[in-house]
């Protein structure tokens, strides 16, 4: 992810420093993109080494993702590109400034939907065939038989393509407080059984209205993967929307397997590692470009999650995140992580493995943290207006948990990784710390001195070693 690009709307004094400016989370990363327009595309499919080393080829022999719908929230999909025919069944524009089916890139980096859907469903394509010379026989089998171009996680599962205007002003005036749900409840409404989110921000808050989208698509049993932001873009610490309670975040691994010192952040919320650095996806105009970020890390787990949503059409949104988790490979500190979550992304394992059933999505539910971290009330979430979502159904009729109200000008956002029951205490100690602060800045200590500040010991968060 990139550093905090553009504002949002202004949000109340108080919240200030939770302003949410999302941007995509791997542009600066990928974009030395090697595009290359001399290059042969079957060059560019050659080196998907994540396809063999995540297993994926290895799942092909159980699914590819069909009958499947992905949803790609991004900066739009080009559908013309030869590795994506077919694969695109619609698409929204929930940016106001692009096209209505959101096929048309847009914001800053508007190629960086399409790299994420080829490394999702790309389908590759047949060489072009080359003219015959006349001693040619027209009988003789083609050199090369295999698609080139790329070939996405999920080859026969369909995208809809929902563009957002993030990383700088949008012309509608649209912030991701307002694109961002209007986004994720489109994808819903129109069949998505897995949503892809490629981008993010530097905090990890996201705005009140955010609330009601998120356990919409959860309460209709949807699965989302969002990127945990790379180190490179100013993310160290996962920022929004990946730090949602029940969303899968990607961290993102280097060529060696470990985990990535630019192109990966860390936090509590991330629930698996998979490659981020020295990928290749498709550019608009039939293009390929070498890029890098757990941007492109996303669409390889959202991908194993179609494989997995195809093989069992009626497997629970949770079942199918446990499953990707609970069969990753363990990595870094024993158990659950920082840096790799549940371990590295291992497809063969989540479509071939027995997994135990689990008692509940493994990363947490957006309704639980809304029921007790939102001042809520009973009171239905406001759905979104129909008549500007192309056939889209109403939305549920009543929440089965309080809905969040209008934010307040004291809280309008509040931080993913505040553990639950723990609010009051961590409202206490920062109120005692500013107080020791002012008494600190009142009797400073003299050198070499301890003032009695009452300060916890800073940890020093590094690069990873």
């Amino acid at each position: 992810m990139h550093p905090a690009i553009s504002r949002t709307a202004r949000l109340p004094r108080a919240a200030a420093s939770a302003l949410l400016a999302l941007v995509l989370a791997a542009s600066c990363l990928g974009l030395g993109l090697c595009s290359a327009p001399a290059a042969q595309a079957d060059e560019w499919r050659d080196k998907q080494y994540w396809l063999a080393e995540s297993g994926i080829t290895k799942a092909w022999e159980v699914s590819k993702g069909a009958g499947v719908k992905v949803a790609v929230i991004d900066s739009g999909v080009d559908a013309e590109h030869p590795d994506l025919k077919g694969a695109v069944a619609g698409g929204y524009d929930a940016s106001g400034s692009g096209r209505p089916d959101g096929q048309q890139g847009v914001g800053m980096k508007p190629e960086h939907g399409t790299l994420v859907a080829t490394m999702l469903a790309g389908r590759g394509h047949q060489p072009a065939s080359p003219s015959p010379s006349p001693s040619a026989s027209p009988t003789a089998a083609p050199a090369n038989p295999a698609p080139d171009g790329i070939v996405g996680v999920a080859p026969e599962a369909q995208i809809l393509s929902v563009s957002t205007w993030l990383g700088s002003t949008n012309p509608s005036g649209k912030s991701d407080q307002d694109q961002i749900p209007e986004a994720v409840r489109w994808a819903v409404d129109n069949g998505a059984r897995v949503i892809n989110i490629s981008l993010g921000s530097t905090t990890p808050q996201w705005p009140q209205s955010w609330d009601a989208a998120f356990l919409y698509a959860e309460q209709k049993d949807v699965v989302i993967v969002a990127a945990a932001g790379n180190r490179v873009g100013g993310n160290i610490q996962v920022g929004a929307p990946a730090t949602i309670p029940g969303v899968l975040t990607v961290a993102g691994l280097d060529r060696q397997g470990a985990a990535s010192v630019d192109a990966s952040s860390q936090g509590i919320s991330i629930g698996v590692a998979a490659p981020a650095e020295n990928l290749l996806g498709g550019l608009p105009g039939g293009g390929y470009a070498e890029w890098a970020g757990t941007s492109g890390s996303t669409p390889i787990v959202a991908g194993v999650a179609a494989l997995i949503r195809s093989k069992w059409p009626s497997m629970s949104a949770e079942q199918v995140i446990n499953r990707i988790v609970s069969t990753a490979k363990d990595a870094g500190a024993p158990g659950k992580d920082p840096l790799y979550g549940f371990g590295v992304l291992n497809a063969e394992a989540a479509l071939k493995d027995t997994v135990p059933e689990a008692a509940g999505n493994p990363l947490g539910s957006i309704a639980e943290w809304i029921r007790v971290h939102r001042r809520g009330n009973l009171a239905t979430p406001a759905p979104l207006p129909t008549t500007d979502v192309p056939s889209a159904v109403p939305t549920l009729p009543e929440a089965t948990v309080p809905a969040a109200e209008p934010p307040s000008q004291r809280d309008s956002a509040i931080g993913a990784s505040v553990v639950i029951g723990f609010g009051v205490l961590f409202v206490a100690i920062v109120g005692a710390a500013a107080i020791q602060l002012r008494r600190a800045a009142r009797n400073p200590a003299l050198p070499g001195e301890d003032a009695d500040t009452g300060a916890t010991e800073a940890v020093e968060t590094g690069p990873i070693t």
